[in-house]
C-alpha cells in the first residue's frame, strides 16, 4: 500500500467538501437560514430566545435560580419560535443537513476501524499483557 501524505488528504478533503456542498441538504439549510434573516418576526424571536438562553446561563453561573416568570417566559419564546414556520423549516433542514455530515463521518471512520492500532484500547499500552515483559 502507498504511503498517502498529509496534502493528499486534505485535497482529498478539499474535493469533498466541495461534493458536500452541492448537496441538496445544503442549499436547503442555506435557503432556511436566510429565510429566517430575513424575516423580522422570526429574527426577533430567535434573538430573543438567545438573549434570554445567555441571560439565564450566565445567572445560573453567579449561583442564582432561575425564577417561575424566567421559566415561564423561556416557554413562552420557545413556543412561538416553533410554531413559526420559517423556524421550522430551518430546523428541518438543519436536521437534514447534520444528518448528512453525521453520514459522512461515519463512511470515513468506518474505513478506520478495521486498523487494529486506531481502535480504543487497542496496542501495547500499560493494560495490555503485551507490554509487560
Amino acid at each position: 500500500m502507498a504511503v498517502v501524505d498529509t496534502q493528499q488528504i486534505l485535497d482529498e478533503a478539499d474535493k469533498l467538501g466541495q461534493l458536500v456542498a452541492q448537496h441538496p441538504a445544503v442549499a436547503k439549510y442555506k435557503s432556511a437560514q436566510k429565510s429566517v434573516s430575513e424575516d423580522p418576526d422570526a429574527s426577533r424571536l430567535m434573538r430573543d430566545f438567545e438573549r434570554t438562553l445567555d441571560t439565564l446561563a450566565q445567572q445560573e453561573q453567579r449561583g442564582l435560580p432561575v425564577t417561575d416568570a424566567q421559566r415561564t417566559q423561556l416557554e413562552s419564546l420557545q413556543t412561538q419560535i416553533m410554531s413559526h414556520i420559517k423556524v421550522k423549516a430551518l430546523n428541518l433542514a438543519q436536521m437534514e443537513f447534520v444528518d448528512l455530515l453525521r453520514k459522512v463521518n461515519q463512511t470515513i471512520q468506518s474505513k478506520l476501524v478495521d486498523a487494529p492500532s486506531l481502535r480504543p484500547g487497542a496496542g501495547a499500552g500499560p493494560s495490555d499483557p503485551r507490554a509487560r515483559g
